[in-house]
């Protein structure tokens, strides 16, 4: 396919995306894994205005050249950003869509964006397009929706608790002791708090990358962060010019003694799809282990000891040594637990793929359950969320965060492994629940799933009045998603089979993650509350 040349002017009025990116058509693999090896965005949360859904600012950008293809009949897809663009570009071009790189262009079949922009909201078509990103999910990835969304639904269920057997978890139970700074009340509460020697962690609301992240190790840091915010205060109210108010954030209670690898910190990242909002239907899928480089220390001032994420971890001096060993598979993670941890604490055999896959699962519905009356619904609409627990030395599940654009780099060799098989499941469960719904059909039973796990469906009967009238009256024909006359259809190749040794590495784990655990050890997982985990073919686990 060729491709000419073309200057860019500067300030241009419509700017292109993606131009730095090559035509996915010549990737190899291994190519699409280097493109993404130097991006880690759990969330394209760093400019307010983007993650607000305000229009994209016209920023003054260099020359640069834009490829210029002689474009086939179609489908189309549109990539901006570098995160995961390389696998989703693979994906799509083995299906036979061939991607476009004006983001003005509005016949696009899939548009993947890791900046949300108010303009592409506005523009999409509903049941005929697929848009990667819920506008609004924030209510769910930004630490104050999150904690909002757990809060009102506790609320609630204290006051139905009266009258019915509550099967939800108490926030207590999953969800460290947090106070948001934004709010005086809690602002006043958390620092008549803490007044002892403890441990407290200060987190942006829209932030990541371990950006802008504290810790409060005692009353005088405390004590110096409620002076400070108290001058901020005080100065934005004595001033007649509006400013900017400053970043929101909460406190949580930090979990000083967690458990540990081989001396070192971790959590584990696991995802949440929300492959379809009308109707939903949520998956979950295993993900990995993240190490620090560095043994544990709760009275370090190095953040590389209390973050896990590589995009600290690269900041330590020993990561470019120790790179490789900063990420497990679950696999090992549930080996090391049957040798270190089961009989010193009593845990069944697969403690990992039963009782804390379990946990996982529940906490995640939980969050989904709290948040999905607020979400944006529309048929296209698809998400991809990434979940960060944490294990205690008690074995207690916490859940740390849930995170929008989820890094999808794969510049080591365990991501290199589980990666691609979570991008390109993703998409083929987000077409094949599309293309039923389209069709009228029953989302079930589910040809595509294999390493994920379904957790939610909703109906599409009972979505009710809920239901977009063009969506009731059948209007919809995703017709933007169908090859056009003349064109050659690829749609029987799949590009998992460019990674098929890695999803036959992946295949145990994601079996043994839908089995319960042992009787003896039931009393540690709760039922999940209104729904039910499914298999593939729609049968109750």
């Amino acid at each position: 396919m060729a491709f000419v040349p073309t200057k860019r002017k500067k300030n241009a009025k419509s700017m292109v995306q993606g131009s730095n990116q090559q035509q996915a058509g010549s990737l190899s693999a291994d190519k699409a894994t280097s493109i993404n090896s130097e991006v880690e965005p759990d969330k394209a949360k760093s400019n307010k205005n983007r993650t607000q859904g305000k229009a994209c600012p016209h920023e003054k950008q260099p020359e640069e050249e834009i490829p210029q293809v002689l474009m086939g009949p179609g489908p189309y897809f549109y990539i901006s950003g570098s995160n995961g663009a390389g696998l989703v570009s693979i994906y799509c071009q083995s299906r036979g869509w061939q991607r476009i790189y004006d983001n003005r262009r509005e016949d696009y079949a899939l548009k993947w964006c890791e900046i949300k922009c108010q303009e592409t909201y506005y523009h999409f078509k509903e049941g005929e397009q697929l848009l990667y990103q819920i506008p609004n999910n924030g209510v769910l990835t930004s630490k104050i929706g999150l904690l909002c969304c757990l809060r009102e639904q506790e609320r609630v269920m204290k006051k139905i608790s009266r009258s019915s057997n509550s099967k939800l978890l108490k926030m207590e139970e999953f969800f460290p002791e947090s106070f948001r700074l934004d709010l005086k009340d809690e602002r006043n509460a958390f620092f008549e708090l803490c007044k002892e020697e403890q441990i407290w962690i200060c987190k942006p609301s829209c932030s990541n990358q371990g950006r802008g992240i504290f810790l409060l190790k005692n009353p005088a840091a405390a004590n110096t962060l409620q002076a400070k915010l108290r001058s901020t205060e005080e100065y934005l109210l004595n001033k007649r010019v509006q400013r900017k108010a400053p970043q929101a954030r909460i406190v949580q209670r930090y979990i000083h003694q967690p458990l540990l690898l081989e001396g070192k910190k971790f959590d584990v990242r696991s995802y949440l799809l929300i492959a379809c909002t009308a109707p939903y239907v949520v998956f979950f899928a295993q993900g990995y282990v993240r190490l620090t480089c560095v043994n544990y220390d709760a009275a370090s001032d190095d953040l590389t000891v209390h973050l896990t994420n590589q995009y600290m971890q690269k900041k330590n001096s020993l990561y470019s040594q120790l790179k490789d060993e900063t990420v497990w598979r679950m696999e090992h993670f549930n080996s090391y637990v049957n040798e270190k941890f089961r009989k010193s604490n009593g845990l069944p055999k697969d403690w990992v793929f039963t009782v804390f896959t379990k946990r996982m699962q529940q906490i995640m519905v939980q969050c989904f359950l709290a948040a999905k009356h607020k979400l944006h619904r529309k048929l296209g609409y698809f998400d991809l969320i990434g979940c960060d627990f944490l294990i205690d030395e008690n074995f207690k599940v916490w859940l740390l965060e849930m995170n929008a654009n989820p890094a999808l780099h794969t510049d080591c060799k365990v991501l290199r492994d589980i990666i691609p098989t979570v991008v390109y499941e993703s998409l083929d469960l987000v077409l094949e629940v599309f293309n039923k719904r389209l069709k009228g059909q029953s989302v079930l039973p589910l040809e595509r799933l294999c390493h994920f796990v379904l957790l939610y469906h909703e109906d599409a009967a009972d979505l009710g009045q809920k239901q977009p009238s063009k969506l009731r009256s059948g209007l919809c024909t995703g017709r933007f998603l169908q090859p056009q006359i003349g064109s050659t259809s690829h749609v029987g190749q799949h590009p998992a089979k460019v990674l098929e040794k890695s999803s036959k590495k992946l295949g145990c784990s994601r079996k043994k993650a839908a089995l319960l655990p042992r009787k003896n050890h039931q009393q540690t997982v709760l039922t999940i509350p209104d729904v039910q985990l499914f298999d593939h073919r729609g049968k109750t686990l």
